[in-house]
Formats: structure tokens, sequence, C-alpha cells
């Protein structure tokens, strides 16, 4: 069982249920027919852009942080071997359906575009942990970038943008508990404050007046092929629960806070260990390391010549931090967002689809 800040994700007997905190009057929120998915996060996230950072962004960096509509409007995901961090196309691309196939896509061709700031090797904020790279956009400073340039573009010279058909997606915080693991600090209040941060900034979306929001929670990081090797990983189970903990904590907050809001949290952490716990089941055979020779421009077809004994799609990791772009489409596979027929007006919807295949309900507590 995973206990979670205002939320209970319990497994037993093949059924799943999550109950929480009455979050808000749910808005007629409905995946079916939303038209654009805009996206922030790290290398989990991110896909490359004509004018992005090359391995890094779809769109500019620290340096190049301003661009006109023309300039975003013009781009396009590129897909190929080294476009995204997974070695194919990743959760964003697969939920969308936009920029899989290989070559380049430009967003507004896409049934739901995507449009993704997300930016690699991104941390929430510099307050807590420095920069990779003195060219990386942290979180705080995509979504900065977003305000002054993505949403004047998308709002004045997209044709047929709205925002009440557009969600936000939000997956953070692989690199920062990877660059505070040792640090000397109470973690639950460290990732307390690291979660105060990053809804700051997603208070800015909101007054940008996106209503429709989902968040990530973060995978098992204690079980990569560096940790799998230690007797003690870092960050372990614990710190790892303590983040989700706090992501929860802060979703249902804000949630709260805007009534008319619908937020969302997949609980990415479940579904990856369940894959890791029974890879068959997803034609996974290799979960505790990764082909050596991943980055090689022939590894599709030549992976024996690494001493890799199965394809890159037959691991669950593709380096020693990244997942392969098969378990990326499982996970994508595995969300389900829509609008329920049986709504409250306290009741506020997540469908996940777990490891049992059953959904989970985010519902009120019963009040005592």
């Amino acid at each position: 069982m995973l206990l979670l800040s205002t939320c209970v994700l319990a497994i037993a007997s093949g059924s799943t249920f999550a109950r929480a905190s009455p979050l808000s009057r749910p808005a007629k929120f409905d995946w079916s027919s939303t038209k654009a998915l805009i996206a922030f996060g790290d290398s989990y996230t991110y896909v490359q852009g004509t004018h992005g950072h090359q391995n890094y962004s779809f769109i500019g960096d620290q340096f190049n942080l301003a661009y006109d509509a023309k300039t975003l409007l013009s781009n396009k995901i590129v897909q190929n071997q080294t476009a995204t961090a997974e070695g194919g196309p990743n959760w964003v691309e697969y939920l969308t359906n936009c920029g899989v196939r290989k070559g380049l896509t430009s967003p507004q061709t896409c049934k739901k575009q995507l449009w993704d700031f997300a930016f690699g090797g991104a941390d929430i904020s510099t307050e807590y942990t420095p920069l990779h790279h003195n060219f990386t956009v942290s979180l705080v400073d995509q979504i900065n970038q977003f305000k002054q340039y993505g949403h004047p573009a998308l709002t004045h010279h997209l044709p047929g943008f709205k925002r009440d058909k557009t969600l936000i997606a939000v997956w953070i915080g692989i690199n920062d508990m990877g660059d505070s693991a040792k640090y000397a600090v109470d973690f639950p209040t460290f990732y307390k404050s690291l979660m105060d941060t990053l809804f700051a900034s997603v208070e800015t979306l909101y007054s940008l007046g996106y209503k429709n929001y989902l968040f990530m929670n973060l995978p098992p990081l204690d079980r990569t092929p560096g940790n799998q090797a230690k007797v003690n990983p870092s960050p372990n189970a614990t710190q790892v629960g303590w983040y989700n903990d706090a992501l929860a904590g802060h979703a249902a907050a804000f949630a709260k806070k805007h009534k008319e809001a619908e937020v969302m949290l997949f609980d990415a952490h479940a579904r990856l260990a369940a894959m890791l716990d029974e890879p068959h089941k997803y034609g996974i055979v290799n979960t505790t390391n990764f082909c050596a020779g991943y980055d090689q421009p022939d590894i599709a077809d030549e992976y024996e010549k690494y001493g890799c004994p199965t394809s890159l799609e037959q691991y669950f990791w593709f380096n020693s931090g990244h997942m392969t772009s098969h378990v990326h489409e499982v996970l994508a596979g595995g969300i389900e967002i829509r609008d329920f027929s049986e709504r409250s007006e306290t009741w506020n919807f997540l469908k996940l689809i777990n490891m049992y295949g059953f959904a989970v309900r985010i519902q009120p507590l019963e009040s005592h």
C-alpha cells in the first residue's frame, strides 16, 4: 500500500480504489475532445524541436529564452534515435500520437497538438539544486518563458487554440531527487518546499486561464540499474515515497483552492513498479541493467554486436536513468483521461489503469 498525504491508493484482492479529501467542482473536461497538450518537465518528457537545443529541448534554452509566434508555430517535432532521452517516442508523444513517426512533425498537423516546453536535465528551481548545464531551463523558468512567449503565441496566433480544450501535463522531480539525495536535510520538509515552489509556478499557469492539469508522480528510482546494485540505493524508496506524498498533498490543495479546475494525478510509480515486478506481461525480459550500445546508430538491428542478448524494446531501462521508448508506450497506454457520466459537485475523477487494469477513482473522504 502506498500512503499519500491526502490520498490512499490501495490494492487488495484484485481491486483498486482511491479516497481523498474533496477536491473541487469538476470541470467538463473530456480527453476525447482535448485539442492540445502543453507539457513541462525534464528529460522524461522533453522532445527535440527544430528550434530547440540539440538533445535537450523543443525550443530555446537558458541563453535563448525569447521567441516570437512565427518561430514557435513553425517549429517541428523531430523523431529519430536521439530526439528524446528514450531512443524513440516518449509518453507525451504516445499519449497525443503527435510526433511518433520518424522525421519531422508540425504539432499543428496533429489531432491532439503537442506543445512541449520540458527541458532535459531540468530541476524544479535553482533555489534548491544547481543547473546541470549553464543552458538548462528549470521548471520555474520553463513556465516563466511560456508565460512571456508561448502563451501569447498560442492564444493570439494559433487558429482554433482554446484553453478549455487544453491539458497541462507536468512530470518533474527525477533530477531533483538525484541532485539532493545526499543533502543533510529533513527530506519530507524539503520535498514540501519543492512542491511549494512547483505549485507557485502552476498558479502562474492557472492565472493564464488553464484549468485542466495532469501531474505524474515519480517512478521507482530506487530500482534503476545502478541502485539495484547497491546495498543502500540513492535515492531510496522512502525518499521517493516522501516526494510522491508531497506531490499528492499539493495537488489536492491546488484542486481544493480552484474548484473549477480539473486536477489529476497519475500514479506512474505503481504502473512502472508493476512492470518491473512482472515484466513478462509487457514483453520485457531485462529489468536489471541496460544495453551498453544503446546510443549506437545500428543498435536496433545489431544489438548482439554490443553484447546485448535482446533488442532494446525488451529492456525496461534504456540507460542508467531513463526507461525505453517501449516502457513509455506502455505507460501512455495506461493513462486514460475522460469525463465520467456519474459526477457530484465535489467529486473529481481520475481514471488510472493500474497493474490490474482497474480504474482508480479519487473521491471525497467521508466526514467524521
